[in-house]
């Protein structure tokens, strides 16, 4: 069980982009069970590096990964599904609050590991088939703080930036994943890890 309250989610801040619907919350989680919370999840979650496939070759992704998820709720990106985990105890109870928050409905999470500042995410929308047409993507935020990058995809040229502190929760909802990509990159100084937590709805 997460120990301590949250943060009610009353001051949310929208990020206005054009054709994107961006909702940050700067502190969904207190900073006093963020620690703990990600001590658990570090040393809990079942880990692993996925082999993805990029022109045609196998590549180890510069991070760790773990899905969790309902049954039957399978995800696959880049070539490769990922083995499906019953939900862990934090991982219900941590969707259960950003359901109650949001208003929207989860039922799965991709957790991401990126170790230090050599691991990262390349450009990317999360608009897999499974996730629907306007899927709404729910990423909280642990451990160190992270530069968080947005990319219009035409035109390309339009950029926008946000640092996705411990303790801060982010929805990409409405067309966003059609419109943009996002990125998380390297950052060589940093040498403290971060969790991510994106939150999704998988369809039949």
């Amino acid at each position: 069980m997460i120990q301590g309250g949250l943060f009610d989610g009353s001051d949310p801040e929208t990020i206005e982009l054009p054709q994107a619907q961006l909702t940050l919350w700067r502190q969904f989680l207190e900073a006093t069970q963020t620690g703990s919370l990600f001590d658990a999840l570090e040393r809990e979650l079942a880990w692993e590096q996925s082999i993805i496939q990029v022109y045609g070759r196998p590549v180890s992704i510069p991070r760790l990964n773990a899905w969790y998820a309902d049954s039957g709720r399978d995800y696959a990106y880049s070539g490769t599904r990922l083995p499906r985990h019953d939900w862990h105890p934090l991982l219900a109870e941590l969707k259960q609050k950003i359901e109650a928050l949001t208003g929207v409905r989860f039922n799965s999470v991709l957790a991401n590991l990126y170790r230090d500042g050599d691991d990262s995410v390349g450009w990317h929308s999360d608009d897999e088939p499974e996730l629907g047409r306007n899927p709404n993507i729910a990423s909280l935020s642990l451990g160190v703080s992270r530069r968080f990058l947005l990319k219009r995809r035409k035109p390309p040229h339009l950029q926008h930036e946000l640092n996705l502190n411990d303790g801060s929760l982010l929805l990409m909802a409405g067309e966003t994943q059609h419109f943009w990509y996002h990125a998380v990159p390297k950052q060589r100084r940093i040498r403290d890890a971060r969790i991510n937590l994106t939150f999704r709805y998988i369809r039949d």
